[in-house]
C-alpha cells in the first residue's frame, strides 16, 4: 500500500507541475457547454430533457478521451525504465486507474455543475444521476487508461487512441445513458438495478483486465 501511495502521489506531483494540462480540460469543459448554450438558445426552451441528457454525455466522453489519452505521454522513456526497476506493474496501473477515476470525477461533477446551471437541471433524481456519474467516471477512466498504455507502445499515435477506446466505451456508455435517463425521469430506483449491476461488472472487468494484462504490455 504504501508503494501504491507514492506513484498515486507521483500522479498527483506531476499533473501539478503540468497544470496547464488541468487548465485546459476546464477550459474544454467551459467552452463546450457555452456553445451548446448558444446553439440551443435555450430561453426559447428548445433543449429537452433526453437531448439534455444525451448532450452531456457526449460532453463527458470527449472530455474523457482528453484527459486520460495523456496518461503515458507525459512519462518519458527513461522514467519508464526506472519505474520499472522499482514498482510492480500492477501497481503502476492500479495507480494511474485510481488518480485517473478521482480527475475524472472530478471534472465530471465540475462539468455536471456547470452544465445544470447554463443549461437546466430537469434531472428527477440528482442522487441517482450523481451515482450514475461516479460509475461512469470509474469506468471511462479504467478504460481509456489500459488503451492510453498500448497508444504509448506506439509512438503516442492519437488517431489510434480513438479508434481503440470507442468500441470498448459504447457498451459502457449506452448503460450510463440508460441509468441516466431512468434517473432523468425520477423513475423508482428498483427499475435501475440490472443497469447498475451491469455497469458495476463492467467496471470490475476492465479493472481486472487491466491488472492482468498490463504486465505483459510494461515488460515489452
Amino acid at each position: 500500500m504504501q508503494e501504491l501511495r507514492t506513484l498515486i502521489g507521483k500522479e498527483i506531483t506531476l499533473e501539478w507541475r503540468q497544470r496547464y494540462a488541468l487548465n485546459g480540460m476546464m477550459l474544454y469543459i467551459v467552452s463546450t457547454i457555452f456553445v451548446c448554450y448558444l446553439s440551443f438558445r435555450l430561453k426559447s426552451n428548445q433543449l429537452n430533457p433526453l437531448a439534455w441528457n444525451t448532450l452531456f454525455w457526449i460532453i463527458m466522453l470527449f472530455m474523457a478521451i482528453n484527459a486520460i489519452s495523456k496518461s503515458f505521454t507525459q512519462e518519458r522513456a527513461g522514467r519508464l525504465l526506472y519505474y520499472y526497476t522499482l514498482a510492480s506493474p500492477q501497481w503502476i496501473i492500479l495507480s494511474k486507474i485510481i488518480y485517473n477515476s478521482a480527475l475524472m470525477l472530478i471534472l465530471s461533477m465540475l462539468g455536471f455543475g456547470f452544465y445544470s446551471f447554463v443549461m437546466g437541471n430537469p434531472v428527477g433524481d440528482i442522487p441517482m444521476y450523481l451515482l450514475t456519474i461516479v460509475l461512469a467516471s470509474v469506468g471511462f477512466a479504467s478504460s481509456l487508461t489500459m488503451i492510453a498504455g498500448i497508444v504509448s507502445k506506439a509512438e503516442n499515435n492519437g488517431a489510434l487512441m480513438a479508434i481503440l477506446s470507442f468500441p470498448v466505451i459504447i457498451p459502457m456508455l449506452l448503460m450510463v445513458m440508460k441509468l441516466a435517463k431512468n434517473a432523468l425521469d425520477g423513475l423508482d430506483r428498483g427499475s435501475s438495478n440490472d443497469e447498475m449491476m451491469i455497469l458495476l461488472a463492467l467496471d470490475a472487468i476492465v479493472v481486472t483486465l487491466s491488472l492482468i494484462l498490463f504486465p505483459y504490455l510494461w515488460r515489452s
